[in-house]
This record gives C-alpha cells, structure tokens and sequence, in this order.
C-alpha cells in the first residue's frame, strides 16, 4: 500500500525549555503528533477510520543545530470502526488537512505542557527570561498561540529501495552505493541476526572473566617491578673552613 510522509516541528520559543526538559518535551512531541494524526484520521469528515504510526524523533537539522521534529510514517488509508475493511483517502494525492493537523498538534501540545507545568515537572530555570514567574509562564502559553505551527506532509521517501555505501576491497578499496529493493534488503540483514542470548564478544587466556582478579594482581606486579629504581638520596659534603 501507499504510504505518507507527514512531519511535525517544534516552534522556536520552545528551544530553550526542549534544553532543559528534553526527555519531557520529547515525549510528549511523540505523544501529541501520534495522537493527532489518530484523531483526525478517525474523522469521518476526513478519513474514518482507524490508522497505525511510526514515529522518528530528529533533534537537529541539516547544519547541526538544535530543531526537534518527528518524522511520521503513516499508511495512506485505515481500519474502519468495526475492523471489517480497508478505507482508502477520498483523493489519491490528499491524506488529511494540514492545516487542521497544526492546529490539532498546537492545541494537544500546549494543553500537554499546561498539565507538566501544574503538576511541577518542568524545569523553568535558566535562559534570559525564567518561567519560573506565573505571569510569565501564562504570558509565554499564550504566545505559543500567535504563530502556526509547522507540520508537512508528502508522499514517503523515494519508494521501496534501500541504497547504502560500501567498499569494494577488490578493486582499491573505493566507495560504492548499491540499491537493494526493501525485501531484498531484509532478507541480507536477517542473516545476521544471532540466536537469542548468544554471546557475540568473548575473552579468552588472561583475558578472560574468571582471571579477572589474578589479572589485576599480575598487572600491578609487572608495573612495580617495570618501575625505575628511586635515585639514591643526595648526601651533602661537609666544606672545611680555614682558621683566621
């Protein structure tokens, strides 16, 4: 089936409080996005029906700077209420409305970040203007208002294929890309998973976990004797002084 590629991004004002609250804000950024997309989808106005997510946190952007925003892997279609059948989008290039996903995401999020700031979860330290003040913070939750919130959408990624780089030892070591189609790719990287609890990195000889302690020992002994001898201590000569 088609799938859509929809992401969702943090405004800017929230940069500072994602510093110092990242595991919070992030979660709830899961929590939100995920949940909006379920609501609106489940709107018989835009899809009805029940839909599945894969959520992927980035925290960066191109250059390395801090830009938290989740890429959102959905099928292009859901289950109907009673599970019985397929619902596929009423337009084949349209999902659902972004502009009522930002608003959606917006609301979700903020009310999120009103229930953390009641039950004391945040930290509202630090930055050039603390949120510590109540008026302060209710000033700053209403702003989040002023200014849409930015989420995308698009067909997802370049099609079923894998490409990644290799080194090609026969001719040179150089670098080389190669395509695989989705299926094929899994079915080379299966392979190499291991038996369930099998021990992939193991020590053997002096090295092993059983010499552990006889290893520190020996070790400490091999270092003190590789230790240079102390220099003997100066001994200071007596100057015999003439009688006048």
């Amino acid at each position: 089936m088609p799938y859509v590629h929809l992401v969702f991004t943090l405004p800017h004002a929230l940069l500072p409080l994602a510093c110092r609250n990242s595991a919070r804000l992030y979660t709830i950024l899961f929590q939100t996005s995920a949940a909006t997309l379920r609501e609106v989808a489940a709107n018989p106005h835009h899809l009805g029906a029940e839909i599945g997510v894969l959520t992927i946190l980035h925290t960066w952007g191109q250059t390395l700077v801090r830009h938290p925003h989740v890429h959102c892997v959905v099928p292009a279609g859901g289950l109907s209420p009673d599970h019985q059948r397929w619902i596929r989008p009423k337009y084949a290039s349209f999902f659902l409305p972004v502009k009522i996903l930002s608003r959606v995401f917006r609301g979700k999020f903020v009310a999120a970040l009103r229930r953390a700031y009641t039950r004391d979860q945040l930290d509202l330290n630090g930055g050039s203007e603390p949120l510590r003040d109540p008026a302060r913070w209710h000033a700053f939750i209403d702003a989040l208002f002023q200014t849409d919130w930015v989420v995308y959408a698009k067909p997802a990624f370049g099609g079923e294929h894998v490409t990644f780089q290799w080194k090609d030892y026969a001719h040179g070591q150089q670098s080389r890309t190669m395509t695989l189609s989705a299926l094929e790719f899994l079915r080379r990287f299966v392979q190499h998973i291991l038996p369930r609890r099998f021990v992939r990195i193991r020590q053997s000889g002096f090295l092993a976990s059983t010499c552990r302690a006889a290893r520190v020992a020996l070790a400490r002994t091999l270092l003190s004797r590789s230790r240079p001898s102390a220099a003997p201590p100066a001994v200071a000569t007596e100057v015999p002084t003439r009688a006048t």
